[in-house]
């Protein structure tokens, strides 16, 4: 997406990770690595962007990504305010234009956007002014970008390689962005053998995630591989006759150690969250040494702030 960089080339929105150049990912995943710290430490602060103002403008639940972002930019020096559709004049009837512009008047200078429409960080980035930057924070089933990143940065941790890596993406692929954001990054960075594995029913369609290789066996979708990014079934997009049974769904395509012991034996294991345990993955695996889905709640909010950044220093600067 064009319209995601400025005339001299420099990122200012963050809408989605297709067709983002190789050279920018890897920049911000070496950023953002220079911003991880162990538990127990202090985390990093600056004041890089003292004077910039972001707003966090979310329509749905979230829990990791909302608090992550305010951390990332509170940490970098920003202000910081949060909004919650339940609590603004969405509620009344105004438009997400509208408070858009009310944000933008009041001197906002980043608007991190989640939505359940389709399009809406697109349509607020072609709107808002010269000096304001949108960044998606999750767009119905079509992206998910910083979620994308912060994978990416934690198979990098333990799999340098990508050129090496197969990759399985089990689960809820049809109704997941965080699944498409993956399978960006992923073929981006040169990921070898990248697979989605799921039922039928919750397949992509046969046009999207080209050069993937499909699975509807979780066994055949496991073997070998390095990395195992297991998905949660996205139940709020879903019409109810469509839910799978969850003692059904855990018996072919839940992660047990069983399953998991087809993969190579250094692999790992990872899940966006929240998880539904005993549906999609056994507490065992969850908690488990091979388990790094905590590292990726960390990892959250070194690669937001990697982002702000990013969009926002010349802004600091300015």
């Amino acid at each position: 997406m064009s319209t995601q960089f400025r005339a001299d080339g420099s990122l200012r929105h963050l809408i989605t990770l297709e067709s983002l150049p190789r050279p920018l990912i890897e920049r911000l995943l070496e950023r953002a690595q220079g911003l991880v710290r162990p538990l127990g430490e202090r985390p990093p602060v600056s004041r890089a962007l003292a004077g910039c103002t972001v707003a966090n403008l979310f329509t749905e639940p979230s829990t990791r990504t909302r608090v992550s972002f305010e951390l990332a930019a509170k940490r970098l020096g920003a202000d910081v305010v949060n909004l919650e559709v339940q609590l603004s004049s969405r509620v009344k009837g105004e438009s997400m234009l509208d408070t858009v512009y009310t944000l933008q008047s009041l001197h906002v200078d980043a608007l991190v956007i989640r939505d359940a429409e389709t399009g809406v960080p697109a349509t607020v980035a072609a709107n808002v002014a010269p000096h304001v930057s949108v960044l998606s924070a999750g767009e119905a089933h079509v992206a998910h970008p910083t979620q994308g990143l912060l994978d990416a940065l934690t198979v990098r941790q333990y799999k340098p390689r990508f050129d090496r890596l197969s990759i399985a993406i089990v689960g809820d692929i049809r109704h997941s962005r965080v699944a498409r954001s993956a399978f960006h990054v992923f073929g981006t960075l040169g990921v070898a053998d990248l697979r989605i594995v799921a039922p039928p029913v919750l397949m992509p369609e046969p046009t999207e995630f080209s050069g993937c290789t499909r699975h509807t066996s979780l066994e055949s979708g496991l073997d070998g591989v390095d990395v195992v990014m297991m998905l949660r079934i996205q139940k709020e997009r879903m019409a109810q006759i469509d839910l799978p049974d969850g003692d059904r769904y855990y018996a072919s395509y839940g992660l047990t150690p069983e399953r998991l012991a087809l993969a190579r034996p250094d692999a790992i294991v990872m899940h966006p969250q929240p998880m539904n345990r005993g549906i999609e993955i056994a507490s065992e695996v969850a908690d488990g040494p091979r388990s790094v889905i905590r590292d990726q709640v960390r990892n959250g909010v070194a690669v937001r702030m990697a982002v702000l950044n990013e969009v926002l220093a010349w802004r600091a600067g300015a």
